[in-house]
């Protein structure tokens, strides 16, 4: 090798350094980028940042590496094949960064429209998924592969491997149209007619996980949510209704039952977490039971997960204004009667 080849794989070597070295540069600076992206409530700037941190180090070092071989002077033949590889990876690598890019905007868009509490990844996931396949596409195209052949077959192949996974694809359609139709959504307390129940945390491309409220996770398959009778407690809103029952004796005066029950709902909805300070408290009486005059007291709590300290001291409260007020609590009662019967001697027992 002469001099002046020597020269030139110095003067290469030297670019691929250079390159590498920007590399590293800008790898340190986009992250700090990021970093100062994340500091911000706006998401869009995170993903132009994450957009920004996936591509500069691999465009920077097939940069240096097309610059290289340019130097180089390799054979026409050489330099076209090169050409070919380095594009098919700098596609390959774009194509992953565009997916990385669409899925979190789609999942940020998902974010605006469902709350702080979405955490849908189905869409997410085939949104990379198609991404990630027309690049690659492309990047055999670029190759020179003929992907019209390659199209077909995958016609063919999808053909079968549907007849193969009906039950994955299934989940998967069942999940796309739960999410469509607005059925359930991340953070809705729900309740299946087989008994399952919790807040809803994820919805991906085969199952649905719901955390129940002893903090279990428990996963249900899509296709679960398309033939059974499912109850949304934040549908069409989080606040509900909250029944409690209660009793009253027939000694007391329904009225200043009633005024009592009254008053610790609204002191109750008033003082604690979950109450709908603004809601009426409603009270209906409603059957002459055995012992008492059974009523239904009716509070209203923000979310379902509040219900429960709601009754705690509802209950709580109540029975010590009855106990205030001289209002004692029915207890069940019996009376039994007793036949005179005539004994032997004639005396009557």
């Amino acid at each position: 090798m002469d001099d002046l080849d020597w020269q030139r794989v110095i003067i290469a070597a030297i670019v691929m350094v250079a390159a590498l070295a920007v590399a590293v540069v800008l790898r340190l600076l986009t992250g700090r980028l990021f970093r100062r992206a994340g500091d911000t409530r706006w998401a869009w700037d995170d993903l132009a940042a994450r957009l920004v941190r996936d591509l500069a180090v691999p465009v920077a070092v097939l940069g240096g590496a097309w610059i290289s071989a340019k130097v180089l002077h390799l054979p026409r033949g050489s330099l076209d094949v090169t050409a070919k590889v380095l594009t098919a990876a700098t596609i390959f690598v774009v194509s992953l960064a565009l997916a990385r890019l669409i899925a979190g905007a789609v999942a940020s868009v998902a974010m605006m429209r469902q709350g702080v509490a979405a955490n849908v990844t189905i869409f997410a996931n085939i949104t990379r998924v198609v991404v990630i396949g027309i690049g690659l596409l492309v990047m055999l195209q670029s190759l020179g592969v003929s992907i019209t052949p390659l199209l077909g077959a995958l016609g063919v192949g999808g053909l079968a491997v549907a007849l193969a996974l009906q039950d994955t694809l299934a989940n998967l359609f069942a999940g796309v149209h739960v999410l469509a139709s607005k059925t359930i959504e991340p953070g809705d307390y729900i309740k299946l007619s087989s008994g399952q129940e919790g807040y809803v945390v994820d919805i991906n491309w085969r199952n649905t996980s719901i955390r129940t409220l002893s903090d279990n996770i428990e996963v249900i398959p899509n296709a679960r949510f398309s033939d059974t009778i499912l109850t949304n407690f934040h549908r069409p809103a989080q606040d509900m209704s909250l029944l409690l029952q209660a009793k009253a004796p027939y000694e007391a005066d329904l009225e200043r039952v009633e005024k009592l029950a009254v008053e610790v709902g609204e002191g109750v909805m008033a003082d604690v977490q979950g109450g709908v300070k603004d809601a009426e408290v409603l009270v209906r009486f409603h059957t002459f039971g055995e012992s008492s005059v059974d009523f239904t007291v009716i509070l209203r709590t923000s979310e379902f997960g509040d219900q429960f300290r709601i009754k705690h001291e509802f209950v709580k409260r109540l029975h010590r204004a009855f106990r205030e007020a001289g209002i004692e609590i029915p207890y069940p009662r019996r009376r039994v009667t007793l036949d005179e019967v005539p004994s032997r001697d004639g005396l009557r027992l």
